[in-house]
């Protein structure tokens, strides 16, 4: 363990679905998915600090993209993730935990997910606790299906609900331009129109297969954008469209300027754009800012690795976002 006042900083990625097929409702609630992942260049950071003055407990505060969204209370994933490790290490829960937000809030890139990724790392190596991370990754499944992925990073195939993962050969760099929404889209809301709209029209969910499909890894083999810009798909895109309609225009603009492919990423409402390089990430990504429609615009590259160390200081302060920071027990 570190010793009091240290603090280890730990930076996330958040992902978007290369691919993204959903099977039937399952009896436990979940849909069955198969799911390819790719890490971005958009990195949550997390900074875990032993408390002072006697404060026990967790306390969170968060700045960044949409921090005024984010909860503050034990409903936080990277707050879970810290309890979670403490029980099964039998140590203290007690930390400070500061997330520097750049993921969308409910965007569809699972920024929550890499928030939870990071903060369990942090906190074991705060700690010393010594989990693996395969211990990691199996404690990241029971807090979200996306959070093992975060860990683990690069491009991987899950299945079941997204969180048994298969490493995926990927060559070469990818170029994307992220258009973000100001208002995100609830995963669940997006998955209960998803089976509305097959029911509407007398469809049955598909019987899925657990693997790479085949177009896909070749995609991915080769290095070759256009491949895997014919590749990309996502189940969940109409339904993302269905409850929020301009996303449609978003996708055309970015056909209309030549992205290789374009895609709702996850649940949505982020849409995702693969272009080939980096002149023409910046030429789309100018297209979309003049559009109006879209509150941010990013250009960024995958694959990238996934959670990992990129700072440890002693001794820093502890610095709250404005407003209150409350303790969680």
């Amino acid at each position: 363990m570190t010793a009091p006042g240290e603090r280890v900083v730990v930076r996330a990625p958040a992902k978007i679905n290369l691919a993204l097929r959903v099977g039937a409702l399952d009896d436990d609630g979940y849909h069955d998915v198969v799911s390819v992942y790719q890490a971005v260049s958009v990195f949550e950071e997390v900074s875990a600090s032993l408390p002072r003055d006697g404060v026990t407990g967790v306390t969170v505060s968060v700045r960044g993209t949409g921090a005024a969204s984010t909860p503050l209370d034990g409903t936080n994933l990277a707050v879970r993730a810290a309890h979670l490790l403490a029980e099964r290490a039998g140590v203290p829960a007690d930390v400070a935990l500061s997330i520097r937000k750049s993921a969308p809030v409910a965007g569809g890139m699972a920024g929550g997910s890499a928030d939870a990724a990071a903060a369990l790392l942090a906190c074991d190596l705060l700690w010393g606790t010594g989990a693996g991370r395969d211990e990691l990754e199996r404690m990241g499944a029971e807090l979200g299906a996306d959070v093992p992925f975060a860990l683990m990073g690069g491009t991987a195939l899950g299945v079941g609900r997204g969180d048994q993962l298969t490493p995926v050969l990927a060559r070469g760099e990818f170029h994307w331009v992220l258009a973000i929404a100001d208002e995100g889209l609830s995963t669940p809301a997006v998955y209960r129109e998803r089976d509305r709209l097959l029911a509407a029209a007398g469809e049955d969910a598909p019987v899925l297969e657990p693997e790479l499909p085949a177009d896909l890894a070749q995609a991915l083999r080769s290095g070759e954008p256009a491949a895997l810009g014919a590749a990309l798909v996502n189940d969940l895109q109409d339904a993302a469209c269905s409850l929020r309609p301009a996303l449609r225009r978003l996708l055309d603009l970015g056909r209309d300027h030549d992205a290789l492919g374009a895609m709702v990423s996850g649940s949505g409402p982020t849409v995702a754009m693969l272009v080939p390089d980096r002149t023409a990430a910046l030429e789309l990504a100018v297209a979309l800012t003049a559009s109006g429609l879209a509150s941010d615009v990013r250009r960024v590259t995958g694959p990238v690795h996934g959670a990992r160390q990129v700072d440890a200081v002693a001794p820093s302060p502890f610095h709250p976002s404005t407003g209150s920071t409350p303790t969680i027990r």
